[in-house]
């Protein structure tokens, strides 16, 4: 009989300890180091199927084929994953729980069973629970295999006598294998049981779902090996309350990364935006001071957002900045850059910062329209209603150009506005119809603009 050796591993970054410590080096986490134990694995792991012994190639004689790509039924889903569905690929979806993980999958698989056999395992709920939400969401049911199982070894040996072409596991964090002897959950079981089913989906061409779950930071649980076993990972971004659920990708093999696709939460599940910018553009019918429009680009899509700024006169100390959907440390480098080379001061007032809708903005396009925001809010100066900017502001002071400047343009033209403040390097060469394009250098020369 095997030996059973302890271990002590954080079930955040999956650090192993040989004792046990209240803070893990690795992540910095308190309290996250769990005592597990781990049986020594026998010579061969993957006992219910075999695959192709592999052998050394030279590159030059690799056969490439075209990949094709599946359609899951929703045009948003398809952007975020490149263009569709590759057979053999394993993608990792994680999101807050009750956001739409399980409905998005439900809604996929069930376009998918009407030309494929496809079968969804979970781990969390029963079938009438599953087949319940199927009809509520008024979903095909003929074609929709389920199984309600937890047992890797037992999950795999159906999937070998059924052999689906699209499987769903829904969620990593309940799988476990008889390989080890740690709780279901752990760091150790949810590498294993990721391991055998990814190994599985491309020794079969099998195209594999993988739901996990997140920690309190909204990363996913488990140990980080997880994202860099699947090809493709994204993440559900929105709160529960709020309408709309954004789906980003964090990372994928087979097309860009940070694309988003917006879906609105219906009674019949999640429905795509065929016109996100008009979400992100419900504001006053009347110019407000403080608000300002940008045009930002998301994976391979121009969006355009409402950014709004609040300037008040401060009753403490320690003035606060605070921002929400973009960067508090980059807010506080713009307010340092406007005083230092227009003179124009924020150190006693409190600055807050928002972008409607919930959107994250990590591109630094957002500069200069912030600088306009928080200057009318300050000057208590509405700005034009047809006004729409976007640019970098360097530490000198100069306005920077940003990738994809002739979309956010055309974009914004397309939705009425009638003049843009941009980059310099971003000035269209061609004309558009019915829009005044104001092309800058420095910021002094942008807000002298409105002087």
């Amino acid at each position: 009989m095997s030996k059973m050796k302890m271990t002590f591993c954080c079930q955040t970054c999956g650090t192993l300890y040989p004792k046990w410590s209240g803070q893990c080096s690795g992540c910095n986490g308190w309290n996250t180091i769990m005592e597990e134990s781990n049986t020594p694995a026998p010579s061969s792991r993957f006992q219910g199927y075999t695959g192709t012994q592999a052998a050394m190639t030279r590159m030059a004689e690799v056969k490439l084929h075209e990949e094709t790509r599946l359609t899951s039924g929703s045009q948003e889903l398809d952007r975020v994953l490149g263009g569709g569905i590759i057979m053999g690929s394993a993608i990792l979806i994680g999101g807050d729980p009750g956001i739409g993980k399980s409905t998005i999958l439900l809604q996929s698989i069930a376009h998918l069973s009407q030309t494929l056999k496809v079968l969804y395992v979970t781990g969390e709920e029963s079938p009438q629970q599953v087949t319940l939400r199927a009809r509520r969401l008024g979903l095909p049911e003929t074609h929709l295999w389920l199984l309600a199982d937890t047992h890797i070894e037992n999950i795999l040996h159906h999937v070998q006598k059924e052999k689906p072409r699209v499987l769903v596991i829904d969620s990593i964090q309940t799988m476990h294998t008889s390989f080890i002897s740690s709780t279901p959950g752990s760091v150790s079981q949810v590498r294993e049981s990721a391991m055998q089913l990814v190994s599985y989906a491309k020794q079969t061409e099998t195209a594999l779902f993988i739901v996990g779950h997140v920690t309190k930071e909204g990363n996913l649980a488990g140990p980080r090996v997880l994202e860099h076993m699947v090809d493709t990972v994204l993440y559900f971004e929105g709160e529960q309350d709020n309408r709309y659920r954004m789906i980003r990708a964090v990372k994928n093999r087979f097309g860009a990364v940070n694309e988003l696709g917006i879906f609105a939460m219906t009674e019949k599940g999640l429905r795509e935006v065929n016109h996100p910018s008009a979400i992100f553009l419900s504001r006053n019918s009347q110019s407000v001071p403080g608000s300002i429009v940008t045009a930002t680009k998301e994976g391979s899509r121009p969006l355009l957002v409402e950014v709004q700024a609040l300037v008040d006169q401060s009753h403490i100390a320690n003035p606060r900045r605070l921002s929400v959907g973009l960067e508090t440390q980059r807010l506080s480098m713009l307010l340092a850059v406007l005083h230092r080379h227009t003179g124009i001061t924020t150190h006693s007032m409190d600055v807050f910062l928002n972008v409607v809708g919930g959107l994250q903005i990590v591109e630094p396009a957002a500069d200069l329209p912030t600088v306009f925001a928080i200057l009318s809010s300050l000057r208590n100066r509405p700005l034009p209603h047809d006004l729409i900017t976007f640019g970098e502001i360097g530490l000198s002071g100069e306005i920077r150009p940003v990738p994809g400047g002739q979309e956010r343009l055309k974009e914004a033209a397309k939705h009425g506005f009638k003049t843009a403040i941009v980059p310099h390097a971003n000035a269209s060469k061609k004309s558009i119809d019915g829009m005044k394009i104001v092309a800058v250098q420095t910021l002094k020369e942008a807000i002298d603009y409105f002087e």
